[in-house]
């Protein structure tokens, strides 16, 4: 296909259609494979990324958005930004101390992990204290020569840009934003110079802080970090890009001396386009146009595509004009290839990465040749599989509806306010001060997931797979029982992921075979796809609760996803608001905490670790979203009795500016993690008064690492300054499910003995 204007990615999935890019890091971390043999089997990867976009047709093809890990780790340690703890002397930095920084090691604890903006990607979270930063390595110069070596192509570097960089990094306050910026330009204009040099063309500067709303201050610190990169290396055209909402002030944004700047046209609702409208654009600027949905999974309307293209024009010459997806596509999965489980047209409605890629050359072809036979062919293709998918019926259930409708007849809150239930509850459940419990999962072995299988694809029948399920059951409320926890759980066993095994089990969901995305290093998670209308079937969590908690006289906790989590972690239909949707979610969980009640469990742990995911990224935006996922896990919860405990659980983020929202929430116990922050969070509770149950994440599960103590004992007593012990819990800062037993059991045991401890010193106060 001919195109007559640019055509560019922003950032290719990392992980390989069959995850291979996940394999060989685990082989690395277990010394399967040497060193060698990973980096060279990790270029073969690579390589084929670049291979595909160029076969896609695209011109501007993003180098260095691959990483062995992630991309702001990749940055901090390209700048030797490397923490004390890890005993860095500059100079290179090899594969240990790299991994060490993501996952801990024997010596020290991983830097913190944190979500990407609004969605499920973690990342490192660099540390920048007082170092000063070196150019160890120029990653993005090599991953150039490596494009243009082995596969001819001139890539387009992708840097996180300087601005973004620093407003995501911690170790300074946020007054010294300007100066810190001065003590990295240097070392970024070294970096660019270099390309420069090279020969390299078009840079893409990820910039997607700015969207998050700027002050006064950061226009001014933007203009002068850009000037000084634009007198630097006049011979680079830098593509400012933004991305996941509109970026404002667009005005002050269009001043800036670079060749472009990079708009999302998807999820900015109608902002980006209203503002070029309103001001108009700039005739010697570039504007990279993201009109493919790089965040979600469904075909687009390449009409409607069309028409937004030809709005743009109005304004843009085609000779200025570069079309990419929304963002990077490290949000979504490979290929649709190769899923042949689902019905033609479902399948038909689905893009992954590279359908998308396939799109983009699709209405770049149709710009120039709408009328040629197989593209008029291929758009029609597109408007008839999208037909056909949206006239499915049930996307359009009457009785789900009509449920939705009737919320406003449902209760706001429950019937009895916290500061009397939680009288009412410890007269029920008798429970010792500080207790521990788990968020929920235990390891999942290879012989669980090997039985799950074995299970899926009916060498085993059901009684033998519950049976099965039972023996894993029985063991861990023994193993929990040994170890003195005083609230259980019973396992998950039978769960291969906190939102898929819901899915499953409701209706309006579907599966992928291989939709797999990255979530943190290794850990790939492959989202449910909301397609139709979510309805409850029938119980899904009751049997084994019920059976767990027949197996000792201490509590078993019953453990669901909450709505909005299901709701942040699937890929959503896009026909529906996202408030509708979790009020459906809510109404079907609604029914399973009720089931799980009246079959005598009456400690229900409803997860929301999501539920800051999914926060807008303007501020004038967040109390909307925060009224109605609270309201959404209230629907899911309000209904319960008195005596009936509601946990919630949340991850790996930041609250200090939701407490309110989380309060409002009306769970009886919050658990959050804390660990790798250092503690704090816990800051946020000693500004803020919080009347509530609350369990602070103690350790990191996410690394091998078993914490002594010691450890575990500092990070109580921290939180004990801040907090009641009448109203702390104890326990992991998530599940452990990753982990293998012998580690967990290490660190459980070590945090009863913190808890034992931390008991003893309150009664010895008290005394």
């Amino acid at each position: 296909m001919t195109h007559k204007v640019k055509l560019s990615n922003l950032g290719y999935p990392r992980i390989g259609k069959n995850r291979e890019w996940k394999q060989l890091l685990e082989a690395f971390w277990s010394r399967s494979i040497s060193e060698e043999s990973f980096r060279a089997e990790m270029a073969s990867i690579q390589l084929g990324h670049l291979r595909t976009q160029q076969e896609a047709g695209i011109e501007l093809i993003p180098v260095n958005d691959f990483t062995f890990y992630d991309h702001m780790l990749d940055t901090a340690v390209m700048f030797g930004i490397i923490p004390d703890r890890y005993d860095y002397k500059g100079g290179a930095v090899d594969l240990d101390l790299y991994f060490a920084m993501a996952r801990g090691n024997e010596r020290a604890t991983a830097c913190e992990m944190t979500k990407w903006f609004n969605t499920n990607y973690h990342y490192i979270v660099p540390e920048i204290g007082e170092q000063q930063p070196q150019l160890t390595e120029n990653k993005p110069l090599a991953a150039y020569r490596f494009a243009k070596s082995q596969a001819g192509i001139e890539g387009k570097p992708v840097i996180v840009g300087l601005y973004t960089f620093l407003k995501l990094s911690k170790g300074f306050p946020s007054s010294k934003l300007a100066e810190i910026a001065d003590r990295f330009l240097p070392v970024y204009i070294q970096l660019l110079k270099e390309l420069e040099e090279e020969g390299v063309s078009w840079v893409q500067m990820d910039e997607p802080a700015i969207v998050t709303g700027l002050a006064s201050g950061d226009i001014v610190l933007l203009k002068r970090l850009y000037q000084s990169i634009a007198d630097a290396v006049p011979g680079l055209k830098i593509m400012l890009q933004t991305y996941f909402e509109a970026a404002e002030p667009l005005q002050e944004l269009l001043q800036l001396p670079v060749a472009g700047l990079g708009l999302d046209f998807v999820h900015d609702g109608g902002g980006n386009l209203e503002s070029i409208s309103r001001l108009g654009w700039p005739t010697d600027k570039w504007l990279g146009a993201g009109i493919i949905d790089g965040r979600n999974i469904w075909r687009s309307d390449l009409d409607a595509k069309l028409k937004l293209v030809e709005k743009l024009t109005a304004f843009v010459g085609l000779d200025h004009l570069i079309l990419q997806p929304s963002s990077s596509l490290l949000h979504v999965p490979v290929t649709v290839q190769g899923e042949d489980k689902l019905k033609g047209v479902v399948k038909q409605a689905l893009a992954f990465a590279d359908e998308k890629l396939a799109e983009l050359s699709l209405i770049g072809a149709a710009i120039v040749n709408d009328q040629v036979e197989s593209v008029a062919a291929a758009l029609q293709a597109s408007r008839e599989a999208l037909a056909a998918f949206r006239a499915l019926p049930e996307r359009g259930l009457q009785d789900v509806a009509e449920q939705v409708r009737g919320l406003t007849d449902l209760p706001d809150r429950r019937t009895v306010p916290f500061a009397e239930r939680v009288h009412i509850q410890q007269q029920k459940w008798q429970l010792p001060l500080l207790p521990t419990t788990t968020i929920g999962s235990f390891p999942q072995t290879p012989e669980v997931r090997q039985a799950r299988l074995k299970w899926r694809k009916g060498v085993w029948k059901q009684d033998r797979y519950d049976l099965f399920i039972r023996e894993q059951i029985e063991a861990a409320i023994a193993f929990q029982e040994k170890l003195g926890l005083d609230v259980l759980v019973h396992g998950e066993f039978e769960r291969t992921d906190m939102v898929e095994f819901f899915g499953e089990k409701l209706g309006g969901y579907l599966f992928t075979r291989n939709g797999w995305v990255q979530s943190y290093g290794s850990r790939c998670v492959k989202p449910p796809v909301i397609y139709a209308d979510v309805a409850f079937i029938e119980p899904m969590t009751v049997k084994e609760s019920v059976y767990a908690q027949s197996l000792t006289k201490l509590p078993v906790k019953g453990m669901l996803t909450g709505p909005v989590t299901i709701l942040n972690w699937s890929f959503v239909r896009d026909d529906l608001s996202r408030e509708e949707v979790a009020n459906q979610i809510a109404l079907a969980l609604r029914q399973e905490v009720q089931a799980l009640e009246n079959a005598g469990i009456e400690m229900i742990q409803v997860d929301e670790p999501a539920i800051r995911e999914g926060l807008p990224l303007k501020a004038r935006d967040h109390q909307n979203y925060l009224d109605w996922a609270v309201k959404a896990f209230r629907i899911s919860t309000n209904h319960v009795k008195d005596t009936t405990q509601i946990h919630t659980h949340m991850c790996y983020a930041e609250f200090n500016d939701m407490i309110d929202s989380i309060s409002a929430m009306d769970a009886d116990v919050i658990s959050i993690e804390t660990s790798r922050s250092h503690g704090e969070l816990i800051v946020s509770f000693e500004e803020q008064a919080y009347d509530k149950g609350i369990g602070l994440g103690v350790y990191d599960i996410h690394s091998p690492r078993i914490p002594t103590v010691e450890e575990m004992t500092s990070n109580i007593d921290r939180a004990l300054l801040a907090l009641k012990p009448e109203q702390f819990w104890i326990n992991p800062d998530c599940g452990l499910k990753t982990r293998g037993w012998e580690e967990t059991e290490g660190a459980l045991r070590n945090m009863v003995e913190a808890a034992a401890i931390a008991r003893e010193k309150k009664k010895a106060v008290r005394i």
